[in-house]
């Protein structure tokens, strides 16, 4: 029994000396014979394991470059690393079998970063350059390079970039500036111009409600001349009656006065012929009529002349009879 207890006491300490309870933030490695094993269990042997911790390295770099014509330029960069679950096997061969195979590996990355950026600027000339140019020139090479090391960059942002002579660094300040104000001078234009076809727009807006003011004014003003119009034939169409009714009156007299000759003597002729004899009694009679008499018609006039002239004569041989009796007395 007590070599018993002894074996177990020293199977505990063992266990408790060379087990170790696998952190949430750690990759746990072991050498199988497919290679790079990653182990799962909660437990793992620390002396048949390599425990790598998932947190990020942050490095920055700043370098010397030559842009075209050999013109140097000074670039600061910034770049968060970690280890990429899915190439294990090339970051032990970077960083080797040890904790800080992630900081190893990222020593190998500055190498690759620092030629990266060397070959950016000597391919462009030095007012092409720019941090977002250089950023993107990396972004696209850097993949090939995060499978050959086993890391994965996470983030990758260009600090600063500028020219080391500082006449250059003038010019290139003067040059954008002039660009800048380009720029602004475009824009301003084209404000203008937006402005200008907007004012354009308005007033052709404004003609064309104008227009349609003055077709419904004209719409009106037609209607309303059509119904003076029509009033003004209303007008006329009712003179007409009035005259037709006052020709079939006239008709009607002129008929009488031919069926009753002795109704003349009514008339306002007559009584114009009776004062003008009572006021010359020994003159000859003169009757004038007007237009406005003679209106009256033709058959009328004829008939009234005739009348006269059986009324004078009437009268004349009267006179004379009397006359001749009063010589025989």
């Amino acid at each position: 029994m007590e070599y018993i207890a002894a074996l177990v006491i020293v199977i505990a300490v063992f266990i408790a000396f060379e087990y170790r309870l696998r952190k949430p933030d750690q990759i746990i490695l072991s050498e199988s014979a497919k290679g790079i094993a990653v182990r799962s269990a909660r437990f793992y042997p620390r002396h048949f394991s390599l425990a790598l911790h998932r947190t990020t390295h942050a490095l920055q770099l700043s370098l010397d470059a030559s842009a075209k014509g050999n013109l140097e330029v000074k670039v600061r960069l910034a770049a968060t690393v970690a280890a990429a679950p899915a190439h294990l096997p090339a970051l032990m061969r970077v960083g080797g079998w040890h904790a800080e195979a992630v900081s190893r590996s990222a020593k190998e990355l500055e190498s690759v970063l620092i030629g990266l950026v060397k070959e950016c600027c000597e391919q462009f000339e030095i007012q092409q350059l720019s941090s977002q140019k250089i950023r993107e020139y990396l972004q696209a090479r850097i993949q090939a390079t995060q499978a050959a090391l086993g890391l994965e960059v996470l983030s990758l942002t260009i600090l600063s970039f500028e020219p080391t002579d500082k006449q250059i660094t003038e010019a290139l300040r003067q040059q954008e500036l002039a660009r800048i104000t380009e720029q602004t001078g475009q824009l301003t234009q084209k404000a203008r111009i937006a402005e200008a076809r907007a004012k354009l727009h308005a007033d052709e807006e404004i003609a064309h409600l104008e227009h349609g003011l003055e077709l419904k004014k004209y719409e009106l003003k037609k209607s309303e001349l059509e119904r003076e119009s029509q009033l003004a034939n209303i007008r006329v169409d009712d003179e007409l009656k009035r005259s037709r009714k006052r020709l079939a009156f006239d008709g009607e007299e002129l008929a009488m006065l031919k069926k009753n000759p002795e109704l003349l003597m009514l008339t306002p002729q007559a009584a114009r012929l009776a004062e003008a004899s009572q006021g010359l009694r020994n003159a000859r009679t003169v009757v004038s009529l007007s237009p406005q008499d003679l209106a009256r018609g033709s058959e009328l006039f004829g008939m009234f002349q005739q009348f006269l002239r059986t009324a004078l004569d009437s009268s004349g041989a009267g006179k004379k009879s009397g006359k001749k009796g009063k010589k025989k007395k």
